[in-house]
């Protein structure tokens, strides 16, 4: 297999050893119960990644200097139990090597490993869970690893707070903390839901972010598209509130299904990702970093104007 890089970083960024980043592809589209390829969402992000600008305009950073180590894919499948179990021991692994671990799915399932990871490690966890849907459910079609029951185990054991929601099971709603759940419905009508969601928050904060939380007209690309979603600047606005004032000890994306003809919500994810973490990193990006690509530049441009004259 071909090493890459994320992003086709430099391979001097891209080192485990130097890098305070870690992204871990979870190809798993195992209990998903509408439309397949959640599968090929990890690929598509990356392939969309390699595509994208690394300067952040808002953040005025590069976030991917401080080093983002990919690692191979987890492609252990033979059950949905057995995947999130390889997803916790892993992310776990890394987490224990003081790296920001980040995850990249996938259907939500995979949300339950990375989850007991972090609760595992973090005290006092607050999960932030921005999703279109509930995904409350014990268990589903046989397995309490299932998709619909992605933060089931986080509701029980950690602080859950659901942003975005507006596609349930009425049994849910028995399992469901209506004081910490931000309905889509309402929040159009309520511009006070932000800092609510905040002031509920813990410290310690692990973002779950399911795609289909955005508006179908911005990512259509998902596995089950709910109208009335939420939309580009609302949804960073929120986030970097949530990096700003709270120490995020990670996150995950999950749900991108990829469309051959239409690669904007490709594009978009990884977009997404890269905001996360320069909402994250923002302050750390040193001025050494910037002074040496000014003077790299420099000295690039005088060696250009030296041999302009040049004959080949």
């Amino acid at each position: 297999m071909e090493t890459k890089t994320y992003a086709g970083i430099p391979e001097e960024f891209a080192k485990l050893e130097q890098a305070k980043i870690v992204l871990i592809p979870v190809p798993y589209d195992g209990t998903s119960t509408w439309q397949k390829g959640a599968d090929k969402g990890p690929k598509a992000f990356l392939e969309a990644s390699e595509n994208m600008e690394l300067y952040d305009i808002e953040t005025d950073s590069e976030v991917y200097r401080q080093g983002i180590y990919l690692t191979e894919p987890i492609t252990i499948n033979a059950t949905p139990e057995a995947m999130a179990d390889a997803v916790h021991q892993e992310t776990k692994s890394y987490i224990k090597k003081n790296k920001f671990v980040t995850v990249f799915g996938g259907e939500h399932s995979i949300s339950i490993g990375t989850i007991r990871a972090f609760n595992e490690m973090f005290p006092s966890l607050t999960v932030l869970h921005i999703d279109a849907h509930a995904d409350l459910r014990k268990s589903y079609d046989g397995s309490t690893c299932n998709h619909a029951c992605a933060v089931y185990e986080a509701s029980q054991n950690t602080n859950l707070i659901q942003v975005g929601i507006r596609s349930m099971d009425i049994m849910e709603k028995s399992i469901m903390n209506l004081d910490k759940t931000y309905f889509a419905h309402e929040m159009v009508m309520d511009d006070s839901w932000m800092d609510s969601a905040i002031d509920q928050m813990t410290d310690n904060v692990f973002i779950t972010f399911d795609l289909d939380a955005f508006d179908p007209s911005i990512l259509p690309s998902t596995g089950t598209p709910e109208p009335g979603g939420l939309f580009w600047y609302e949804t960073l606005d929120f986030l970097k509130q949530v990096f700003s004032e709270k120490n995020v000890v990670g996150f995950d994306i999950v749900e991108l299904c990829p469309n051959e003809i239409d690669k904007s919500s490709d594009f978009l994810a990884a977009k997404l990702y890269y905001k996360m973490l320069s909402y994250k990193f923002q302050n750390e990006d040193s001025e050494d970093n910037y002074e040496e690509t000014y003077e790299e530049s420099n000295r690039l441009s005088n060696y250009l104007k030296f041999n302009e004259n040049d004959d080949y």
